[in-house]
């Protein structure tokens, strides 16, 4: 089974496996990067890695409009059900669920998490997806940690890591994260979106496949890729 990959740009991702179509931190409608709008994009999961404006996004209206099922931490769980989200599942670190498409599970990630209105966003995360035969790692918004290496005991055949500095891991750390994860295949994120986050994927995507094994694709918004 092909798996296809969109990047909306930032954080989100559309990933597609079979009919199933699960959407990643979609920050969509304040994004000035994004090529789609909120109302034209389809989800049957919708993944929210932790409370920030720009990874909670267009959750609750897409969510509402499809059917979709949000998941992400308790803390969040409770807070899309509060602002009338009718289908959630909550997951914590360290902890999995399988859905009939392949399995998920929550791994560490640093930084805050507080949701738009100031609530408790409970701990940020990323995701581990398992997708037949397939492993793919969405570090979400994090700094390094040494723990990478034992994701990457897993066997990622894709790597999803943020560049952009300032919030999350800068070029030079995502490099390290690439000697710890050993991934197959890498593709940077996180970066461009506002001036303070601007970078040079290709400049790091040079680095990375000089350094390491890992052949780095650089997408631009809206490009697919397959697995």
């Amino acid at each position: 089974m092909t798996i296809k990959i969109s990047w909306y740009s930032h954080a989100c991702f559309l990933v597609e496996t079979g009919k199933t179509r699960l959407l990643v931190d979609p920050f969509i409608t304040d994004n000035p990067l994004c090529p789609v709008k909120a109302d034209e994009v389809e989800a049957d999961y919708i993944f929210v890695s932790h409370g920030h404006g720009d990874h909670v996004g267009d959750s609750v209206p897409i969510a509402k409009r499809t059917g979709a099922m949000v998941i992400s931490n308790y803390e969040i769980q409770n807070w899309m059900t509060a602002q009338g989200v009718e289908n959630t599942h909550p997951l914590h670190i360290g902890g999995g669920y399988d859905w009939p498409w392949g399995r998920v599970k929550l791994t560490i990630a640093h930084h805050g998490s507080a949701l738009p209105d100031g609530s408790y966003g409970g701990n940020p995360a990323g995701f581990l997806f398992y997708i037949e035969d397939k492993k793919i790692y969405h570090a979400c918004d994090t700094g390094l940690f040494y723990d990478m290496k034992l994701i990457g005991e897993e066997g990622i055949d894709l790597a999803i890591l943020p560049i952009g500095d300032n919030f999350t891991m800068g070029p030079d750390d995502a490099l390290r994260a690439v000697k710890l994860i050993e991934p197959a295949r890498v593709v940077p994120i996180h970066y461009d979106t506002f001036e303070v986050i601007r970078q040079d994927p290709e400049a790091w995507a040079i680095r990375v496949q000089q350094e390491t094994p890992a052949k780095v694709t650089v997408m631009k918004p809206g490009e697919t890729i397959e697995l």
